[in-house]
């Protein structure tokens, strides 16, 4: 296992810091390890905003489902899918107005992911943790005005940074499924249900009562939640404000 290989197993998500600041040439090195990433035409549909004011930070932690930690983070980054600048230019140049629309927004949306993706290898290489916020898509409105967002920049993905504590660098990284259960050869092998209960059995280390009560304690908080009720009427309104 070489190195590369060996910081993908190792890495898991770290949402407890110690004091210590993140340099910044760490920070360059971050953030331009994002901009090596493979991008649709080499068009780089993203913007990255880096976060440094702390009242920016308290604000977004807490319109991410009120989660501390983020404040504490030294480095927040929030990774926007940005159509925004070519939009610009081929309003200028272009033979005609240009319309974006959704497959732009999916394609903005990969550029994105992949660039963010690799910030958070980057950062693992040098022993700094970090941690994908999915709520960053809560809150649209009030995200788009504080971080002053053109209409065709939206945020995609938010990843904080710090350097772990003990506690996270002992905590065990939570088990993966295997590759049996999330590869199809070919095609698509649509499972029955008790070949998916079976994998996340193995996946969760849950059998019986137990299984049951952990699935639907999972189901409670993940699915048939007021984040997710949140989530997506902030993604719908996303979506409007994009193709309108």
């Amino acid at each position: 296992m070489n190195q590369t290989i060996k910081e993908l197993f190792d890495r898991k998500s770290v949402r407890v810091y110690t004091g210590d600041p993140i340099t910044q040439e760490e920070r360059r090195l971050i953030l331009e390890s994002a901009l090596q990433a493979p991008t649709a035409g080499n068009m780089t549909l993203y913007s990255i905003i880096d976060v440094q004011e702390q009242a920016l930070k308290e604000e977004l932690s807490v319109l991410c489902d009120n989660q501390p930690f983020i404040a504490k983070a030294p480095l927040v980054l929030v990774f926007l899918a940005d159509y925004q600048k070519w939009y610009d230019i081929f309003r200028a140049y272009g033979k005609e107005e240009p319309h974006i629309e959704e497959s732009d927004l999916f394609l903005a949306s990969q550029d994105c992911l992949i660039a963010a993706q690799n910030a958070v290898v980057a950062a693992q290489s040098m022993g700094i943790g970090s941690c994908y916020i999915g709520d960053i898509l809560e809150n649209f409105e009030r995200t788009r005005e504080l971080l002053h967002l053109p209409k065709y920049a939206l945020p995609c993905a938010m990843v904080v940074f710090g350097r772990p504590v003990r506690q996270q660098l002992e905590r065990p990284k939570p088990k993966r499924f295997e590759i049996d259960d999330i590869v199809h050869v070919n095609r698509y092998h649509i499972r029955s249900l008790e070949e998916t209960e079976k994998i996340i059995q193995n996946q969760s280390e849950k059998t019986g009562e137990d299984f049951k009560n952990f699935i639907t304690a999972f189901a409670d908080r993940k699915f048939y939640s007021d984040f997710r009720e949140e989530m997506n009427r902030s993604v719908r309104a996303m979506l409007k404000n994009w193709i309108s």
